[in-house]
C-alpha cells in the first residue's frame, strides 16, 4: 500500500513540477509576466487547499481507494488539458483542475496508513511517501528537462481537430497521459477496516474536530504556521530553480534541470529518509517533540543552504551548493506530515490532515508569486530574480523556524496525552 500510493504521490508531483521547468517558454509565447507565471503555480495551490477538506470529510466516510483512484484520473487529465490551452487564463483554469485532482491523494493516505501501521512507524511510512513527492519533482526536472530540450526549438505542430500546438504544450500532453494507468494500480491494494474510534474523539461532524484543536490550540498553530512558512520558502526555491539557471548563468533551463532533476532525487531521497531516521531515534529516546527538533535543526540548516545557492558565482558552483539545499528542502515536508497522524484521534486524521493542507497550501500559493512580484517590482533585471528569491527563503523560512521552536514543548505535551490515553 506504501510503496503504491508513494508511486501515486510520485505521478503528481510530476504533474505538479512540471510547469516550472516550462516558465521561460510560456512567457515567451503567452507573453506572462513573472508574477503571472507564479500564480500558474499558486492558483493550482488555493485549489488545491479548497477541495482538500471536502474531500478529507469523504475520506473518513467512504472508499479512500476510490477517492484517490478518481483524483489521479482528474489531476492527469488536467494536465494534459494544460497542454491545449490557448491563453493565460485558459490555462490557469486548467492548473486548478490538477489541483482539485490532487487534492484527494493526502488526506486519503494520512487515513489509510493510520489504520494499518502504529505511530512509532509513521513517520518512514509518511517520510516514503513524501519521496513520491521528491522522486517525482526530480523526474519532472530530469524528463521534463529532456522532453523540453528535444522540442524547444521545434516549429509549432498542427493535430487534427486540436490545431496547432505550441512544443511546450506538447509536454504537458506527454507527462499527463502515463499518470492514467496508476488509476488501475490502486485497485491492487485492499481498503483496510477502520480503526475504531478512540476514547473522548468522537466519531462524526466538525464539533469534534472544532474541540480537538481547540485542546491543542498552540501544538497547532505551531505546526500548521512553522510548516506554511517552511512550504512558502521551499516552493519558491523549487519553482524558481529553472529561471535562475537561465537568466542568472546563462544555463538553458531545460539543461540545468536535467542536472537539478538528479540532484533531487539522489540528494532529496537521502534527505528525507535520514530526517525520519532521525525524528525516529529521537523518539525511541523517549523525546516527545524528536519530529518538531529534527525540523528545526534541519530547517536552519536548508535556509544558509539556499542562500549559499543564491550567492554561488558560477553554475558549477551552484549545482554544488544545490546538493545539500536539496538534502534538506523536503525533510520537512515528510515530518509535517508524520508529525500529525501520531497525535490525532483515528476517525479525525483525514481532516486534520485536510486542515494542514489547506493552511499550508498559503505558502505553496504565495511563494512563487510573491517572489515573482518582488522580481517584477523591487528587482527588475535578469539579475534580480536571484535577491528576490534569496529574501523570500531567508524571511519565510526564519519565520517558521521561529514557529516550530515555540510549538515544541506544546506539541510534546499533545503526543505524551494520546500516550497516556492510549495506555488507560
Amino acid at each position: 500500500m506504501v510503496f503504491v500510493l508513494s508511486l501515486a504521490m510520485l505521478v503528481s508531483f510530476i504533474d505538479r513540477q512540471i510547469v516550472a521547468l516550462l516558465v521561460e517558454p510560456m512567457k515567451a509565447d503567452f507573453g506572462l509576466t513573472d508574477l503571472q507565471a507564479g500564480w500558474l503555480y499558486g492558483g493550482f495551490a488555493i485549489f488545491y487547499a479548497v477541495a482538500g477538506f471536502p474531500l478529507a470529510w469523504l475520506a473518513d466516510r467512504k472508499s479512500r481507494r476510490g477517492i484517490i483512484a478518481a483524483g489521479i484520473f482528474l489531476w492527469s487529465l488536467m494536465t494534459m488539458a494544460c497542454g491545449l490551452a490557448r491563453s493565460f487564463w485558459t490555462l490557469f483554469i486548467a492548473r486548478i483542475g490538477v489541483g482539485v485532482g490532487e487534492a484527494s491523494l493526502t488526506p486519503s493516505t494520512h487515513s489509510l496508513l493510520g489504520d494499518i501501521l502504529p505511530r512509532e512507524r509513521m513517520p518512514l511510512a509518511m517520510s516514503f511517501f513524501q519521496i513520491g513527492a521528491v522522486i517525482g519533482s526530480g523526474l519532472a526536472f530530469l524528463i521534463g528537462g529532456m522532453v523540453v530540450e528535444f522540442v524547444r526549438y521545434a516549429p509549432p505542430v498542427t493535430w487534427p481537430i486540436i490545431g496547432e500546438l505550441f512544443a511546450w504544450q506538447l509536454t504537458f500532453i506527454y507527462v499527463g497521459a502515463p499518470g492514467v494507468l496508476v488509476v488501475l494500480l490502486m485497485f491492487t491494494i485492499k481498503e483496510p477496516r477502520r480503526q475504531r474510534p478512540d476514547s473522548g474523539a468522537g466519531s462524526s461532524g466538525g464539533r469534534e474536530l472544532l474541540g480537538f484543536y481547540r485542546n491543542h490550540w498552540r501544538t497547532f498553530l505551531s505546526h500548521h504556521a512553522g510548516f506554511t512558512f517552511l512550504v512558502l520558502a521551499g516552493y519558491a526555491f523549487v519553482f524558481w530553480t529553472p529561471s535562475i539557471f537561465e537568466r542568472v548563468h546563462h544555463v538553458p533551463a531545460e539543461q540545468a534541470a536535467q542536472v537539478f532533476g538528479i540532484i533531487f532525487i539522489v540528494a532529496g531521497t537521502a534527505g528525507t529518509l535520514s530526517a525520519a531516521w532521525v525524528a525516529r531515534k529521537l523518539m525511541d529516546r523517549g523525546r516527545s517533540d524528536a519530529i518538531i527538533l529534527t525540523t528545526i535543526f534541519g530547517s536552519i540548516g536548508l535556509i544558509v543552504a539556499i542562500a549559499l545557492t543564491q550567492l554561488a558565482p558560477t553554475a558549477f558552483w551552484a549545482y554544488v551548493a544545490y546538493v545539500p539545499a536539496m538534502f534538506l528542502v523536503n525533510s520537512p515536508f515528510g515530518l509535517a506530515q508524520a508529525a500529525l497522524p501520531v497525535i490525532t484521534p483515528a476517525p479525525l486524521r483525514a481532516r486534520v490532515a485536510a486542515v494542514y493542507l489547506m493552511v499550508g497550501a498559503i505558502g505553496n500559493a504565495l511563494g512563487p508569486p510573491i517572489t515573482g512580484w518582488i522580481s517584477d517590482t523591487l528587482f527588475p533585471g535578469t539579475d534580480g530574480l536571484r535577491w528576490s528569491l534569496l529574501s523570500v527563503t531567508t524571511i519565510a523560512g526564519g519565520i517558521g523556524v521561529g514557529f516550530l521552536a515555540y510549538g515544541r514543548r506544546h506539541y510534546g505535551v499533545s503526543y505524551q496525552s494520546v500516550t497516556d490515553r492510549a495506555n488507560d
